[in-house]
């Protein structure tokens, strides 16, 4: 099955095989050259000639596990956080910091707009108890990409925090971590790394650690600094998906040899595969080129066609496409172009939905 939904994705033969290896147990040696291997490999990929600046804390759990985490780690006392909030994943992490009323006013958009810098700025200016913000890299819900560099500028000069969920992001969009200054990014290995669901990590700037260290622990498993030592160095505190990590470690290593710069113009490709032949059938993508990502487009349902029929049509010729969320679910359909999948793959899939369409 060709999975065209953005996570989990298509896995290649040298990652499905990582599965198979020998059991180790997590308290011993091995499992610790392991776990080291990943979280070099994560700085190399990701803060490329700063990985002395950052530690990467990998945990057994999906993304929104890393992003819990980020966002429970990062408020010390009497301290509150602002949420950048435009689609589905935006309302999550309000969600989230909901929970424990460490929240402020949330800054909302419509589901198709960027945040706006200058607006942010004049939050922070408002609430000198903001600590945090948090945003959304790539915001799957419509696969519109967010203003990293920007919002990253604004946090930075005043003194603030920045949360940054990448968990569809990372391997998929540029995105320079050290230079802007992002104290915590959250990844997960089941998206554009091309790996498993099951397994997620935290890239955390190492001035940060410290001040974490005093912060209040309001999760046992997904307090961020259980996971590193007195010395800096990466630890599981329990139990690990020994197998998971293996192919995670395989699929870092396929990353690091295709080149993440290699990767994002392949996915760039296909995404660009996929539009035009589309647009050449009258399907129309939801969002502007100028704010579309590299690895999942949102598309009008083509008239007369309802979601469950395109779906289910696609899915009898061996293809999975993704429905929309919210008030979006009866408009609009996402095709993801994320995983290991080849040019032939998108074009059987491309007939295959031209096909679809001419037997509504």
């Amino acid at each position: 099955m060709v999975l065209l939904n953005p996570g989990p994705v298509n896995v290649s033969e040298r990652v499905r095989q990582a599965l198979l290896k020998p059991d180790i147990c997590h308290r011993e040696s091995e499992f610790a050259e392991l776990l080291h291997r990943i979280q070099t490999k994560l700085l190399k990929a990701f803060v490329p000639g700063a990985e002395s600046e950052y530690v990467a804390i990998v945990i057994t759990g999906s993304g929104t596990a890393a992003v819990e985490a980020a966002l429970m780690s990062s408020v010390p006392h009497g301290k509150r956080m602002l949420i950048l909030n435009n689609g589905v994943y935006g309302e999550r992490m309000s969600q989230i910091i909901g929970l424990h009323r460490l929240g402020v006013n949330e800054l909302k958009y419509d589901w198709t707009a960027r945040p706006d810098p200058e607006r942010l700025l004049l939050a922070l200016r408002q609430h000198p108890e903001v600590h945090v913000v948090g945003m959304v890299h790539h915001e799957t819900t419509t696969g519109l990409l967010n203003p990293v560099k920007e919002i990253a500028e604004v946090v930075d000069n005043q003194n603030r925090v920045f949360v940054l969920d990448a968990v569809s992001a990372l391997g998929g969009e540029s995105i320079d971590i050290a230079k802007s200054h992002i104290y915590m990014v959250a990844g997960t290995a089941g998206k554009c790394i091309q790996g498993f669901p099951g397994v997620s990590f935290v890239l955390v700037r190492k001035g940060f650690i410290d001040k974490m260290r005093a912060y209040p622990k309001r999760s046992w498993y997904l307090h961020l600094t259980h996971y590193i030592d007195d010395q800096g160095r990466g630890t599981i505190p329990f139990t690990p998906a020994v197998q998971v990590y293996y192919a995670f470690d395989e699929a870092l290593s396929e990353l690091l040899d295709e080149g993440v710069a290699n990767r994002i113009q392949r996915y760039r490709k296909a995404a660009t595969l996929i539009r035009e032949r589309l647009a050449k059938l009258g399907v129309k993508p939801l969002l502007t080129p100028d704010r579309q990502s590299n690895t999942i487009t949102a598309f009008h349902l083509p008239e007369g066609v309802t979601y469950p029929q395109l779906h289910d049509r696609l899915k009898a010729k061996g293809y999975v496409i993704y429905a929309g969320q919210g008030n979006l679910e009866n408009k609009i359909f996402r095709v993801a172009n994320m995983g290991a999948l080849t040019e032939a793959q998108f074009n059987g899939f491309l007939d295959a939905f031209e096909l679809s369409c001419k037997s509504a």
